[in-house]
């Protein structure tokens, strides 16, 4: 429209352009016709999706987020109660449970063939066994639940057209993490029957801490990933007015905390691969020492950061340190009259309160000598607190850079 008024203008004041031809108006139109598609490109994406399928889309990325956490919080129950090794067979669809006292026995005898019956649980009755059984099995269904209530609506809201061309890719990646995270967790509990790494009579029959370690890390990138894409559509970024040098600090703090964060939950995890947690039950010492004696006891050095169990919770002690501490600055910083999105201001008083309360769990945990109740709200905690640096990073992400 403005090149053809700028024609016009033309025309009227400059008698010898009355004659001008239409090549000469071509490459204008095309100019302005360029612009215009790139100023509305945005505008036209958010309005592709109606109304009603944002709603839905969103409900649906935080019930998949909460099914997830939900995962998380049984895994770790999973985990206390040394349920993980009772079901030594692997099915995609998984299988029925036992109903009658001759399956029962079947699955028990089959139980009683691999290194946790025949080093550890000896004495374990059919009824105990039961009970381990029931938790461990209830884990894996529980993530086939969380395929089956991704994948159905993910299919329809994909027929709906209610998905936006990025938001297709970051549901690929999801359902291909859900289908991973199922395979990650046979392999790790693979790594607890396997007789050839249970041969000293000292070894305990366990999970290996690496696959654990990975196992707890995918979920807690399937659940940020859900978590991040439900925010993004139910509830944008708020606008700043004005981006200040300050803001732009704040932020890059925010996703260093969230960074650390993660990595302290990652170092939870070879805590409990390694029942680290029942060294050093005290608080802040080791028994009577800031450095444990036995810190670089194994050899190559190296193995000690992911196989000594006092190096592992020595480690993990430090890392959460360092947590509380960048979640209380930023907690502190959001009150000092940096200039923040006004749920930026909530966010970090929610992270730094948080911080506060997991580490208030991690150390009474130690101190009772990890009791199931405390340590499962302890790992809970990990993930709440990635939970509110996910929502802080969100709420800043448009404090990118200063304005020209």
């Amino acid at each position: 429209m403005s090149a053809l008024c700028l024609v016009s203008k033309l025309c009227r004041s400059v008698p010898a352009v009355r004659c001008i031809k239409a090549t000469h108006i071509q490459p204008c139109l095309r100019r302005t016709t360029v612009t215009l598609t790139g100023e509305g490109a945005q505008r036209l994406a958010a309005d592709e999706v109606p109304e009603l399928g944002r709603k839905w889309v969103g409900r649906w990325l935080f019930g998949c987020s909460g099914m997830v956490f939900g995962a998380v919080v049984i895994g770790g129950l999973t985990r206390l109660t040394e349920s993980g090794l009772s079901m030594t067979d692997w099915h995609l669809f998984g299988k029925r449970p036992p109903l009658s006292q001759a399956e029962w026995e079947k699955e028990f005898a089959q139980y009683q063939q691999y290194p946790e019956f025949m080093m550890k649980n000896q004495e374990i009755s059919l009824q105990e066994f039961k009970f381990i059984w029931w938790m461990e099995y209830g884990h894996r269904q529980w993530g086939r639940c969380i395929g089956t209530a991704f994948l159905l609506p993910a299919a329809y809201f994909w027929h709906k057209g209610w998905f936006t061309r990025a938001l297709k890719k970051r549901i690929v990646a999801c359902g291909a993490l859900i289908g991973f995270q199922g395979l990650l967790g046979w392999y790790m509990v693979k790594s607890g029957l396997e007789k050839e790494r249970f041969k000293e009579p000292s070894d305990v029959p366990r999970v290996s801490q690496y696959r654990l370690a990975a196992h707890l890390g995918t979920a807690f990138v399937l659940y940020s990933l859900f978590l991040w894409n439900a925010l993004g559509i139910t509830n944008p970024p708020q606008a700043i007015k004005q981006v200040t040098t300050q803001a732009i600090k704040f932020r890059r703090l925010a996703h260093l905390t969230k960074g650390w964060v993660f990595l302290t939950a990652l170092s939870g995890a070879l805590v409990a691969g390694l029942d680290a947690g029942l060294v050093y039950n005290s608080f802040p010492k080791f028994a009577d020492r800031w450095i444990p004696s036995d810190l670089l006891a194994f050899s190559p050095t190296l193995r000690n950061f992911t196989e000594n169990p006092t190096t592992v919770q020595f480690d993990h002690r430090i890392l959460g340190t360092v947590s509380l501490g960048l979640a209380t600055a930023l907690m502190v910083w959001s009150r000092r009259g940096v200039k923040l999105p006004p749920r930026a201001y909530m966010a970090a008083s929610a992270l730094g309160g948080m911080a506060w309360m997991q580490v208030g769990l991690g150390i009474s945990t130690l101190l009772l000598y990890v009791p199931t109740a405390l340590a499962a709200m302890h790992q809970s905690g990990s993930l709440l607190t990635l939970s509110f640096a996910i929502w802080l990073t969100h709420e800043l992400k448009h404090i990118k850079k200063l304005p020209k």
